[in-house]
């Protein structure tokens, strides 16, 4: 006769006085969750941005409780100090349950704990169901009455209320935690957070509640937290779940790989494809049949649908007279002198990055890393040349981080999200009105980037040479590019858009794309250093297009 398995017994070293319920009243408890507990649990997690930094200490900054008839539940704000000098905060929503391991709904444990002789475990309150059912109901009970609590849950006045059915996690867990809700909602908790509302937030619930442009999800409701200071912290957004077919990368890469097996196929000489102009406007019934030839004109349909989505977005968040945090605003001496030091420092850093990377390239990627440091001082020239005296065009809030990765695909068209704006930037500098080119730009750098992954990733699949491959790809991209701006020029000024005439736009887009080549080397050389040569060639590019 076998023994029965004795239920794991729960023996932990962290005993607490208090009650789960006062837990953060007692400062025996706050001193060692703070000291002992969390440092060992967060630095595990995806979400955690300060992995490459050493930790010093963290602070308790804030706390609020949530009570559900069976839990409660403490939200808890916390502030990482690292040796190097800096801080970031994070939000963690915190449940204790008493008994046994086998009782948990989840094996993500922060650590087993004991109050008043109570054993149980401490756990990430997101992966209770209880707490998510909870923070669902109280954004569908929200009323405006409720705007002067310190938890505000807000649902927007477009959605009915609905009843809670199922919550489950959204795929893997990355810098945010997104749960998905009754199978229509995706509620984003942000983990790492700022003293101010979150970009994101704010343009989301812009766009849905007082902008026509329907090519992003939905808002629905979110939770911030009014700090005492007058200041908001967003803590969650919640937005309509789109049914998709992947993000615009992916597809992107599928319809690369078809283009360049054309080469070989329909036996193309690279070298007789006509080039064009960088920025030239390429109506598609204009393109020539040996580039249709080649890539064919669904890639061309598809450029420019996103640069008409692209073009819809900048007009919704540049039509606002009234709100001015969306109001279009002009040019001038505050906003030259911040963007020169931004730059200047961001530039400072990848060279820096460079001269002490050049080891890890070879080939043409470490000739041009020369030829980079070589044109170091005509680089920072040109951060350091823009006249705001001779800019015409307006500033507005823009996406600040896009590229094909956040953009969704359905049914032929194109759905934009992820406002949070740029990571490195810090949250104010998320919110300065830039030119919608700068987004621009960014989508074009994500259509080099998605031509020279296509190559190096399928380096066994294609028989024509890589060098081929690359001046094939080059002349892609002009026409890529010439087609977008085609749509998205044609688009914004039909609209009334200020964006400047021919030579200001291309003055903009070469200063924004300079920035985002620049801006990707720090992360090819210490991410994937072969992938070096995608960053470096674009700054080429750019800067023997300025010299034409």
């Amino acid at each position: 006769m076998t023994k029965k398995a004795k239920p794991e017994i729960n023996t932990s070293d962290f005993q607490f006085k208090c009650t789960w319920e006062d837990a953060f009243e007692d400062q025996e408890f706050i001193k060692t969750f703070s000291t002992e507990i969390l440092e060992d649990y967060i630095l595990k997690k995806r979400w955690y941005a300060g992995k490459s930094s050493t930790l010093k200490y963290i602070d308790v900054v804030d706390h609020g409780k949530l009570i559900s008839e069976k839990n409660t539940f403490h939200g808890v704000l916390i502030e990482i100090n690292f040796s190097e000098a800096f801080f970031q905060d994070y939000f963690i929503p915190l449940s204790f349950i008493p008994g046994s391991k086998e009782k948990l709904e989840t094996n993500t444990i922060i650590a087993p704990v004991t109050f008043q002789g109570e054993e149980g475990y401490l756990i990430d309150a997101l992966h209770i169901e209880d707490f998510r059912h909870l923070v669902f109901d109280k954004i569908m009970a929200y009323t405006s009455d409720q705007e002067d609590d310190k938890v505000i849950f807000h649902r927007s006045e477009t959605v009915k209320p609905v009843k809670y059915k199922s919550s489950q996690f959204m795929g893997g867990e990355q810098s945010n935690t997104s749960i998905i809700y009754n199978e229509k909602f995706v509620m984003k908790f942000f983990r790492r957070i700022y003293t101010s509302k979150n970009p994101d937030y704010e343009i989301s619930r812009f766009l849905t509640e007082k902008s026509n442009f329907k090519n992003t999800p939905a808002y629905v409701g979110s939770i911030n937290l009014a700090l005492d200071n007058g200041d908001t912290i967003t803590l969650s957004l919640m937005q309509d779940l789109l049914e998709n077919e992947g993000d615009a990368w992916k597809y992107m890469l599928q319809e690369l790989k078809s283009v360049f097996s054309n080469l070989e196929k329909k036996k193309i000489k690279v070298a007789s494809l006509p080039d064009i102009r960088l920025y030239q406007r390429q109506p598609i019934n204009t393109i020539p049949p040996e580039i249709i030839d080649f890539a064919g004109l669904n890639i061309f349909l598809k450029v420019s649908k996103l640069a008409l989505r692209t073009a819809e977005m900048h007009i919704a968040l540049g039509s606002d007279m009234q709100d001015t945090a969306f109001t279009p605003t002009k040019y001038n001496g505050d906003y030259a002198v911040w963007l020169k030091n931004r730059l200047i420092y961001m530039f400072q850093n990848r060279l820096n990055t460079i001269e002490n990377n050049m080891h890890k390239l070879d080939g043409e990627a470490l000739k041009l890393a020369h030829e980079f440091l070589d044109k170091k001082k005509e680089i920072r020239e040109h951060f350091l040349n823009f006249d705001w005296t001779k800019m015409k065009s307006e500033r507005i809030r823009i996406h600040g981080d896009y590229h094909l990765g956040q953009v969704l695909v359905d049914h032929d068209d194109f759905y934009l999200l992820d406002f949070e704006g740029e990571p490195e930037s810090t949250i104010q500098d998320r919110k300065v009105k830039q030119p919608p080119l700068k987004d621009v730009a960014g989508m074009f750098r994500s259509f080099h980037y998605a031509i020279y992954s296509t190559i190096f990733n399928n380096a066994g699949s294609f028989s024509t040479s890589q060098e081929e491959m690359f001046k094939a790809g080059e002349v892609l991209y002009k026409y890529m590019i010439g087609v977008f701006m085609e749509t998205y020029v044609d688009k914004v000024q039909t609209e009334n858009l200020n964006i400047g005439y021919k030579q200001e736009i291309e003055f903009l887009l070469d200063y924004c794309l300079l920035e985002k080549a620049v801006y990707e080397l720090g992360y090819e050389l210490n991410s994937r250093p072969r992938w070096t040569i995608i960053p470096l060639r674009g700054i080429a590019s750019i800067l023997k297009n300025k010299k034409n």
